[in-house]
């Protein structure tokens, strides 16, 4: 009777098998437990092959796809290196074949350069100071032999020509001289604002246009890339009504531009001229300033901060600096107020971000600067100088260095002083007699932070307004620009166009820039021709041209409106002409000859000589009855045919009565 097999999952066993592989392998009793089996390999084929019957009788198939792979690492890697012992035994056999034939020949060089040792085979690098140095294909035997090239004196020329070299770009000798150079005054275009101070000047990022605001409260757009050589500005306007414009800026994406003004609200503007917002105005009523909603008395200063586009400040009379948001113009975002060494309030005459953004920055009327954290509460100063400059005068421009570790501050005490904002207790140094008469005298630093320039004000015994340019590692004077006969205000050093452009008392804004360093701006302009605007003649009346048409009824063909004109003056009834007054009568009558029935007559008549008044008119007229007899002229040529006697009443005769009508009989 056959058994039914026992199977544990996907391992099954058949009874009779093992019964017999019990009797044959074993004596005795056997074996107790399961049976053992060696080797790991086998379990693995033994799985393997009851998983495949086992999906063969399901599904048909044996397996799904490819079987894995097994690699054996330490297999591959022996093959590895065996190969590559090959491959090196193969090279070495070819470089000793070589080496054999060349043995002679390099011993022989060997002995007349006294080397001493074997030759060394050409595979194995050799450790030679000179080989290091060499790059590329070796020198030509004919210059080798000719001994021209002298390996020391060589060495000593390339070595001052680097010198040389290194000089030139560091500007180590006659640093002075290449600073002067670095200034782009080789050319300058001038721009006519109007007639008053120009004592605003902005410049956009990009450097396309030119923004000037001036005394006589308008402000003057300037597209360079528009412009022509005339250097006419494309648009001009008072945002501000009847208030000086004292300060303009950019934003720092160049799409709006911030509107200080005498008045106590600031303006922003977007790139044509039209206005964006206006800043609401405080309650001057109140006392404490922030509680009051906006400034409160009339600007002196404003700009944009660097970074966050939306964010500027302003600083006005009535003491505070207030930051403010384009998104919400009805209200300040920040009120700063300085102080003075007592504690009462100081006006700030100039304010002023850091390159980062980091730090704001005024210059009181007491001649304080302070400073705040832009990120922190403004109640506390992160550093403050108290005389910076003299007492009771504006401090007119404070400016930031490019690399942010300098100030320059410019003052009406006729100063120019620079500072270390690493140890700001005392200037750098005093630049001094540099007369200003505005409150808006500007400085600023080169792009490269070498150089600080400011305007110098015209005193009474000089002619020319100058700009002048001082170095700031030495502290010397490097150079001056004589500017225009007026006072020197606005300048502005732009770093992508690499020109200068400068503000004058005047009203007269220069560009000064290099032909070969500076970029677009001013450049753009003087290329193009300015070309007059032909004016058009508008025809009003269709005229028809006809070629064979009658003298009578051709038409004068003038070419300009300005001969028709005159000669439609010419013409009473074009021009309508009054009538002209009468000039001639007679007898005390006052008539044009002809116009009457009576004057008429007279003309026909003859008798255009005037009758004397002593004369009797009855004998004035029977001197002509013979004649009227003789040559009748009116009543007797009328009747010449009908009657040519004429039949007149007589006086004898009586007129009847006439018959009397009768009448009607029913």
């Amino acid at each position: 009777m056959n058994k039914k097999p026992i199977s544990f999952g996907k391992i099954s066993f058949n009874f009779n098998k093992c019964e017999k592989t019990n009797d044959t392998s074993t004596s005795g009793f056997g074996t107790f437990g399961r049976t053992p089996i060696q080797e790991q390999k086998e379990i693995e084929e033994i799985t393997d092959d009851l998983e495949n019957q086992h999906v063969q009788q399901v599904m048909g198939i044996k397996h799904f796809g490819k079987k894995a792979k097994n690699f054996d690492v330490e297999e591959m890697m022996e093959q590895a290196r065996k190969t590559a012992q090959e491959v090196t035994k193969k090279k070495l056999e070819t470089n000793e074949d070589e080496f054999s034939k060349e043995t002679d020949t390099v011993n022989q060089k060997d002995k007349d350069d006294h080397v001493i040792g074997p030759p060394v085979p050409p595979g194995i690098p050799q450790d030679d100071e000179n080989d290091d140095d060499l790059i590329g294909p070796p020198i030509p035997k004919e210059i080798l032999e000719s001994g021209s090239i002298d390996s020391e004196q060589s060495k000593a020329d390339k070595e001052n020509s680097d010198e040389d070299s290194y000089d030139e770009l560091s500007g180590s000798d006659d640093e002075e001289f290449n600073l002067e150079k670095r200034i782009p005054n080789t050319h300058e275009v001038e721009m006519l604002h109007g007639t008053k101070a120009v004592i605003a000047l902005a410049v956009d990022p990009s450097g396309a246009r030119l923004a000037t605001g001036s005394i006589d409260y308008e402000v003057s757009f300037w597209d360079f890339a528009g412009m022509d050589s005339s250097m006419r500005s494309f648009r001009t306007l008072q945002p501000c009504e009847n208030h000086p414009i004292k300060a303009l800026q950019y934003s720092a994406t160049g799409d709006s531009i911030l509107v200080v003004s005498g008045s106590a609200q600031a303006k922003v503007l977007d790139r044509d001229g039209f206005e964006v917002l206006e800043c609401v105005k405080g309650d001057q009523y109140i006392t404490d300033m922030a509680r009051t909603k906006g400034h409160t008395a009339s600007l002196n200063s404003g700009c944009w901060h660097p970074h966050i586009r939306e964010e500027f400040m302003t600083c006005s009379q009535d003491g505070t600096l207030r930051l403010w948001l384009t998104e919400n113009p009805k209200q300040h975002k920040s009120v700063i107020k300085p102080r003075q060494q007592g504690g009462l309030k100081t006006n700030p005459t100039a304010c002023a971000f850091s390159r980062d953004g980091n730090t704001v920055a005024c210059g009181c009327y007491d001649g304080s600067i302070q400073m705040w954290d832009h990120r922190r509460n403004f109640v506390n100063t992160t550093a403050l100088l108290r005389d910076a400059h003299q007492k009771q005068s504006e401090i007119s421009s404070i400016s930031y260095s490019y690399l942010g570790h300098q100030l320059a501050s410019r003052g009406n005490d006729d100063t120019l002083k620079l500072w270390d904002l690493r140890s700001f207790k005392k200037p750098l140094n005093v630049f001094s007699g540099l007369f200003s008469r505005y409150e808006q005298t500007d400085c600023g630093f080169s792009p490269d932070d070498a150089i600080v320039f400011t305007g110098e004000s015209l005193q009474r015994n000089q002619d020319i307004g100058r700009l002048l340019f001082y170095n700031t590692k030495t502290f010397e004077f490097v150079t001056n620009i004589e500017v225009s006969k007026s006072h020197v205000i606005k300048a502005v050093w732009h770093a992508k166009l690499n020109q200068i452009f400068v503000g004058c008392g005047n009203g007269v804004v220069k560009c000064y820039y290099d032909h070969k360093r500076s970029l677009r701006g001013a450049k753009l302009c003087i290329v193009k021709t300015h070309r007059k605007k032909h004016s058009m003649e508008v025809v009003s009346t269709q005229q028809i041209i006809t070629p064979h048409a009658l003298p009578l009824f051709r038409q004068e063909k003038l070419r300009t409106s300005k001969k028709r004109m005159e000669k439609d003056r010419l013409d009473p009834v074009k021009s309508r002409r009054p009538d002209l007054p009468i000039t001639s009568g007679q007898g005390g009558r006052v008539a044009a000859s002809g116009s009457t029935l009576s004057s008429f007559v007279i003309r026909n008549l003859g008798l255009s000589k005037r009758v004397d008044d002593e004369q009797d008119p009855r004998e004035a007229i029977l001197k002509y009855a013979k004649e009227a007899e003789e040559n009748p002229f009116w009543v007797a040529p009328a009747y010449k045919k009908t009657q040519p006697k004429p039949i007149f009443q007589n006086e004898g005769e009586e007129e009847g009565p006439s018959d009397a009508k009768k009448q009607k009989t029913s």
